[in-house]
């Protein structure tokens, strides 16, 4: 394990305060140390800016792994490094169980954000043990190592695909699941499951995020809207896998945030909540999008529909408004450009 420090003060790229319709919003007076797994990664980047712009003590903790360039995750860092002095990074394993317990054995926390995991769909169908070890036992390993050291409130990610092949839209967190279909949607399903037991068993306080297609500034280079930006860039044609007309629920970073740093705020026993746009984008249309913001018209390579992918994500977002005020605030017309800009400001 190894432990970088911490550098200067930040400049504010905040949300206004007024983007959750919470009427107390005690974050802004009561600083705690949090924990955030993942923490240089797209999601879990975002979600230690934020934190550290309301005015809590933030440690993130990643490998630095190279599911993609390292080098990207190193830049994120870098930026995060510069923010505030209340951050500090660790670089542990959450495989590693006697790093994740020297992690927690060292430095006093009130809560743990985790969001650390090996993500995608198709990466799974090639290394489903490695997802195995990563999502489940990681978290195994960091729902006991929390338990020993008495932190008692977690925030997981989960995700949209644990809803597999449904029937019924849009999803509900009471749908029964029993339709995943890839090795990362089973592994998702697992940690849900494990929660509900160090909820039941220990009495420890678990939110369960369900996230929905998450897009925006600082992406992972290989989900679709990276890619196909990329690709259109350098004059490559993109892949586009069947017909054309599955449809996603994607919901801006920004967004996705607000119901990440919401869940820290309230005591819930055990929830599992769905985090998505409520709105559906079929890839035609996405394509387009892009197009529109990049000034480019994209050249299709045809493909067959992969294994492991769904027709359709479609969030019921009612239990998230009614829990945690979440009001997503960046529709897809909205948030295609904000990415764009972001993508040519690291492509010029």
């Amino acid at each position: 394990m190894r432990v970088v420090g911490k550098t200067e003060s930040f400049t504010d790229h905040s949300r206004p305060t007024d983007a959750l319709d919470s009427p107390s919003i005690a974050r802004y007076f009561l600083r705690v140390n949090i924990l955030v797994t993942g923490g240089v990664g797209f999601i879990g980047s975002h979600v230690c800016e934020r934190l550290l712009e309301i005015g809590h003590a933030v440690c993130a903790l990643d490998d630095l792994n190279d599911f993609y360039d390292p080098a990207i995750k190193q830049n994120t860092l870098r930026e995060l490094q510069s923010r505030a002095q209340s951050f500090s990074f660790v670089h542990a394993d959450i495989t590693n169980r006697s790093e994740v317990d020297e992690v927690l054995g060292s430095m006093a926390f009130d809560q743990i954000i985790h969001l650390a995991a090996r993500a995608g769909v198709q990466p799974s169908l090639e290394e489903p043990a490695l997802y195995q070890r990563v999502n489940v036992e990681g978290t195994v390993n960091l729902l006991e190592s929390a338990r020993e050291h008495s932190v008692n409130k977690i925030t997981v990610a989960s995700s949209s695909s644990v809803y597999g092949v449904n029937s019924k839209v849009p999803f509900s967190e009471a749908d029964p699941i029993f339709s995943a279909i890839s090795p990362y949607a089973a592994s998702k399903l697992a940690c849900e499951a494990l929660g509900h037991v160090y909820h039941h068993v220990h009495g420890m306080d678990i939110c369960m995020l369900r996230f929905f297609t998450v897009y925006g500034p600082r992406q992972r280079p290989d989900l679709a809207i990276h890619k196909f930006a990329r690709l259109m860039h350098t004059g490559q044609p993109i892949p586009v896998y069947g017909d054309g007309n599955t449809s996603r629920d994607y919901t801006y970073v920004d967004d996705t945030v607000d119901g990440v740093v919401a869940a820290t705020e309230k005591e819930f026993g055990f929830e599992i909540i769905n985090l998505g746009e409520s709105q559906t984008v079929e890839l035609k249309r996405l394509i387009e999008l892009i197009e529109q913001a990049m000034g480019v018209k994209a050249e299709i390579n045809r493909q067959p529909a992969q294994p492991g992918d769904v027709p359709i994500t479609f969030a019921n977002i009612e239990k998230a408004q009614d829990l945690l005020g979440y009001s997503p605030q960046t529709k897809i017309e909205d948030g295609i450009p904000r990415f764009i800009e972001w993508f040519r400001q690291q492509n010029p």
